[in-house]
């Protein structure tokens, strides 16, 4: 495995050891990194793993999984050192048309997505953006063409949610309520955005693993139903037992961490059909994963706090 010390590479790795697969695990030890997961840890920067070809050589590995390749040349210093045997990469749904529609406010696909769709003409979406982690040249679809003609399957992900989620997609609710807010403002709340729980993608990944029917091939994996994300965020205060108040506001007046709340132009609804034909996979029920992912992080908080400036955010939003 390239990766698999946090969110789902981690969940795939463990899920391997529990079936009883020998995993080597090529990873920089981030401080995001779980040095519990099982397996042989191989530390090394990604564009460092020539060096390491003797003993990737001795391992002998009879699959590939790629967790974290963000640009075209993390896949280029890495092909010459891989053996060609079945190969999962993990790429996004960020590569369709749809997502530049949706951050850019113009619909531009139709519904469902399919991996028929059209793929987005500019690249490099993140460029300028100072993510943490993401470089200026990530772009998953330079990872995709050279990953595919190696015959690799390549899963396109959704937003992930659920135990170990470093993004904490549930926190913008959670992190309220633990401040004893009672209404909680948001927008028109109605965008459609399909999402994967991270037990159910790393069963897809496995399954995909062990299914050459898809080599060669793109497959988006997620839930198979989807809804608004008042009504994800309404799972979200039932499943913490809290009676918070989702009061409507202006968009404009929105704080920062709830702008997925504004009305969106275009959708990013996508259609399971290949990834249930091809893997025989389907997920869990999304209301008992969401339950299950709040839970969790109800369980293990993060460190940050909910600030005056945060008060008065939501406040002059309410007014």
């Amino acid at each position: 495995m390239l990766g698999g010390t946090w969110f789902l590479g981690r969940r795939v790795a463990e899920r391997l050891a529990e079936r009883g697969d020998e995993v080597m695990i090529a990873h920089r030890g981030s401080p995001r990194s779980a040095p519990e997961v099982p397996g042989t840890h191989l530390r090394t920067e990604r564009h460092d793993l020539p060096r390491h070809a003797a003993q990737i050589k001795d391992f002998a590995p009879d699959a590939v999984i790629d967790t974290h390749a963000l640009t075209g040349a993390d896949v280029e210093v890495v092909l010459p050192v891989l053996p060609e045997v079945p190969t999962v990469v993990l790429s996004s749904q960020d590569v369709y048309e749809a997502y530049t529609g949706l951050m850019s406010g113009r619909p531009v696909a139709a519904l469902p997505l399919t991996e028929e769709s059209p793929l987005r003409r500019e690249r490099y979406p993140h460029r300028g953006a100072g993510y943490d982690g993401v470089p200026d040249d990530y772009d998953k679809l330079d990872v995709e063409e050279r990953w595919l003609p190696r015959g690799a399957v390549v899963l396109r992900l959704p937003l992930i949610y659920g135990p170990h989620d470093w993004q904490r997609r549930e926190e913008p609710i959670l992190r309220r309520l633990r401040a004893g807010r009672r209404r909680i403002p948001v927008g028109a709340a109605n965008l459609l955005w399909t999402k994967g729980h991270v037990d159910d993608l790393a069963k897809g990944v496995l399954a995909a693993l062990d299914c050459r029917a898809a080599d060669g091939t793109a497959v988006n994996l997620g839930e198979t139903s989807t809804v608004t994300i008042w009504t994800w965020f309404r799972q979200i205060l039932d499943a913490a037992a809290s009676e918070a108040e989702l009061v409507r506001v202006p968009e404009e007046a929105l704080p920062a961490d709830l702008a997925l709340t504004r009305a969106p132009a275009q959708h990013l609804l996508f259609s399971m059909a290949r990834a249930q034909a091809l893997l025989d996979w389907a997920p869990a029920d999304p209301a008992l994963r969401v339950a299950e992912s709040v839970r969790w992080h109800l369980a293990n908080p993060p460190e940050t706090v909910w600030t005056p400036e945060d008060e008065a955010a939501d406040e002059a939003a309410l007014s």
